[in-house]
């Protein structure tokens, strides 16, 4: 118990101070009432989750007799409520929404209920489909503590009618040189066009999301796995120095603010050629209605050392230890996460607001492959490569793709950020931005052994 409340400490702290990319304002149902067929779910806005709010009574409710309370909030704010929630097992909430960045820390400070028993006394819920990364990033010491309501990972999105009409290859799985050559050859493609967007917003989820990803395959990493920072050593020093080059040589003006919602915008309204960003953008992309529908070509995530280095991100569901009502709140986990629900929302609402990127047997349903058929095996391909455990040159002191496991990592990486923003921006160099990196990663390193040691 000791060690627990030291950890969790930390966590809150740490945790509390994180933010990812917020979403616009909904409001939320708000908690009450009770009973033994009442849980409580705290979960992100987001539209897909809407989706399940608008779904949950109609359905969920009536064939099994659970009433669900949903309290939905903005990303930051729900993470800032789940932290404190979660932290003092108050026990309020029954279910909520977090990410694989939470699940494992969560679970190493006790806050989140382990779903094996769950899972085996549950053989419709079929936790085999679950994709194979998506299981381990949702795991903690060989038990899994969460289950994916959507997934993604990352990929190159480009305009191929343009590199077809200009005779360019675009590799299946190209390297960073080749889409830098790439870039250099579309640069201009129409008028006002630009080569490629990368996110500049300074922010652990923005600009290192995709940031991270090009260090791991530089050969760099934020820790030797004995916790040595080295965000000032050469491989690290040389991805940054190739990212801020291409985003100013052929990004957009306004690099250094664009982050997802800009680069997206950007795409679809023809002001750049290239993107390296989420399998998810993808739907928008090919949406109706959409500028660029049937016009954008999907390949792997640039690499330069390591055989695959897109990122793996998912929005999942947690059973909080202190509920009463885990066996209830297990069967809307199972319900929320199960393949009838994906058919559900594809009847009802349409195949292109499914909840993909977790489940293989979606890849294989045919009514989704309808609407999703330029980016389906793309997203697929880019999910099962990417390693949570693994994902660059050297062995990692924490799981993690485009971020360290581990609580202090938020702030750290947002830190870093916004000097290697600035970078972009000309107010500093590269080598100035990493050596105040490492200072701070070095402080990281030293408080979280010293954590460790007292646990």
């Amino acid at each position: 118990m000791r060690r627990r409340q030291r950890a969790t400490v930390v966590a809150v702290a740490a945790l509390t101070a994180m933010g990812l990319t917020s979403c616009a304002g909904w409001g939320g149902g708000g908690i009450g009432g009770g009973g033994p067929n009442t849980i409580n779910v705290l979960m992100v806005n987001n539209p897909q989750m809407i989706d399940l709010q608008r779904l949950t009574a109609e359905h969920f409710t009536a064939e099994t007799g659970i009433s669900v309370n949903f309290t939905v909030l903005p990303e930051n704010d729900v993470r800032d409520k789940i932290s404190q929630e979660f932290s003092s097992q108050a026990g309020q909430y029954d279910v909520a929404s977090l990410s694989n960045f939470e699940i494992p820390i969560y679970a190493g400070a006790g806050w989140v209920a382990p779903m094996d028993d769950f899972i085996a006394a549950d053989p419709d819920f079929d936790q085999d489909d679950i994709l194979g990364p998506m299981q381990t990033s949702l795991s903690y010491e060989d038990h899994i503590y969460g289950q994916p309501f959507y997934g993604e990972s990352s990929f190159l999105m480009y305009r191929k009618d343009l590199t077809d009409e200009l005779g360019l290859d675009v590799p299946e799985r190209p390297t960073w040189p080749e889409v830098r050559e790439l870039a250099k050859a579309l640069d201009g493609a129409e008028p006002g066009m630009a080569g490629i967007c990368l996110r500049g917003q300074p922010g652990w989820g923005q600009i290192f999301a995709p940031l991270t990803t090009v260090v791991n395959t530089f050969g760099g990493t934020w820790f030797t796995e004995d916790w040595q920072a080295q965000v000032d050593a050469p491989e690290f020093t040389e991805a940054v120095n190739f990212y801020v080059d291409l985003v100013n040589d052929y990004g957009p003006s306004g690099a250094p603010q664009a982050g997802y919602t800009e680069c997206l915008n950007n795409l679809t309204q023809g002001n750049v050629a290239m993107w390296y960003d989420s399998t998810a953008a993808a739907g928008t992309l090919e949406a109706d209605g959409s500028p660029v529908q049937g016009k954008i070509g999907y390949v792997a995530a640039p690499v330069v050392e390591t055989e695959s280095s897109g990122w793996l991100y998912s929005w999942s569901w947690g059973i909080q230890a202190a509920s009463e009502k885990q066996d209830a709140a297990w069967q809307f986990v199972s319900w929320a996460s199960g393949k009838e629900y994906e058919e559900l929302v594809g009847e009802e609402i349409g195949w292109a607001s499914v909840p993909a990127g977790k489940r293989a047997s979606t890849y294989d349903n045919p009514q989704y492959l309808e609407v999703a058929s330029a980016f389906a095996e793309p997203t697929k391909s880019a999910i099962e490569a990417a390693d949570p455990t693994n994902p660059g040159v050297q062995p990692r002191p924490a799981i993690g793709i485009q971020f360290v496991g581990i609580p202090e990592f938020p702030d750290l990486g947002t830190q870093v950020s916004q000097d290697v923003s600035s970078a972009i921006a000309g107010r500093m160099s590269v080598e100035d931005a990493l050596e105040r990196g490492q200072d701070l990663a070095s402080d990281v390193a030293e408080r979280y052994l010293a954590r460790k040691a007292a646990e």
